[in-house]
């Protein structure tokens, strides 16, 4: 069979699933989120009747490409005027908010004895944007496949708890504020599309100062990729190893991350029309739901149950960080 033709049972199937869990998404469990949708249903089905070698191909180059693209796509979706709608304090928040994340995921993550790659994909992906940071970060940090999966898993789910759970905390913590509602999701919450169904739950107002936090964080993707490039080549020289990442940062950033820059440059200065930026927002959207399919059947649960205790601190200990510094934050600086 000819590689491109190896490719599409895998990716027809991910795809499949990924039109199942639009319609679960928008119909019967409303308000879950479609990659998470996505993902369950790939790690039932890659776990039990859909083992076979012919999915193999096809799945392996929808987790990895899929992901790239959305990761581009997103560029196309927003603008660096974001900074000046949220002026000084809110870029302040956002800025604490993700040190405090990141630190806090290293931290625990080095308590529990995790890998360096698997530490670094959960501190990018909980503090940029989940799936999508943790498909930049990956080739910066020569992490693993089965780290990228596992990250993505954990990810997910954390996304999933606090995209039901923050409309009620930030009601009680900040009464009928939409600004710092907003803040709270779009400042906490792992994925845009998690942050935009949290924030729906609360009220229109609450849903674009949410976006806008929100963005900020996505803003921030390269900067981060490039940090976690330079303490991967650290650690590496620590150990006397030599990383295969080149010291140019231009070499540690993946095509699409500088492709992401290009275009979110590109719309700052010319403000593409929306309905560019809207089909730009659907295929990054489709493109990741598809990927997370792919990674839901690859897979491996029995792995991911066994470390099941740990991941559980992890996750439950890095939300618990995430939520309690939003909340002093937001207090101390909005």
């Amino acid at each position: 069979m000819k590689p491109e033709r190896a490719v599409l049972p895998g990716l027809i199937l991910s795809f499949i699933i990924a039109i199942i869990s639009q319609l679960i998404n928008s119909t019967l469990i409303k308000g879950i989120g479609a990659p998470t949708v996505a993902l369950l249903i790939g790690i039932a089905l890659g776990n039990t009747i859909i083992r076979q070698p012919m999915w193999q191909a096809g799945t392996a180059w929808s987790e990895k490409r899929l992901l790239e693209y959305s990761v581009l796509l997103l560029g196309a979706t927003i603008t660096f005027q974001t900074i000046r709608e949220l002026h000084f304090t809110g870029v302040g928040f956002i800025l604490l908010q993700m040190t405090i994340t990141i630190c806090g995921a290293l931290l625990l993550g080095k308590l529990l004895h995790f890998s360096e790659g698997m530490t670094l994909l959960m501190a990018g992906g909980n503090a940029v944007c989940g799936s999508s940071a943790i498909a930049a970060i990956t080739p910066a940090i020569e992490a693993k496949d089965e780290e990228k999966r596992l990250a993505v898993t954990l990810v997910n789910l954390m996304g999933t708890i606090l995209m039901l759970t923050l409309p009620v905390i930030s009601l009680l913590a900040f009464h009928h504020n939409n600004f710092l509602r907003g803040a709270l999701i779009g400042g906490t919450v792992q994925s845009v599309g998690q942050v935009i169904a949290s924030a729906t739950m609360v009220n229109q107002p609450t849903t674009t100062y949410a976006t806008l936090f929100k963005i900020l964080r996505i803003i921030m993707l390269v900067a981060v990729v490039v940090i976690f490039s330079r303490i991967h080549q650290h650690n590496q020289s620590a150990k006397g190893v030599e990383s295969t990442v080149s010291n140019s940062w231009k070499r540690a950033l993946p095509w699409y991350v500088i492709g992401f820059v290009v275009l979110c440059t590109l719309n700052s200065w010319l403000h593409f029309n929306p309905a560019i930026s809207g089909l730009a927002h659907g295929l990054s959207g489709w493109c990741e739901v598809t990927a997370l399919a792919a990674i839901g059947l690859r897979l491996n649960f029995a792995a991911f149950v066994k470390a099941g205790k740990k991941l559980a601190l992890y996750g439950g200990g890095l939300l618990i960080i995430q939520v309690a510094s939003a909340l002093i934050l937001i207090t101390i600086l909005l």
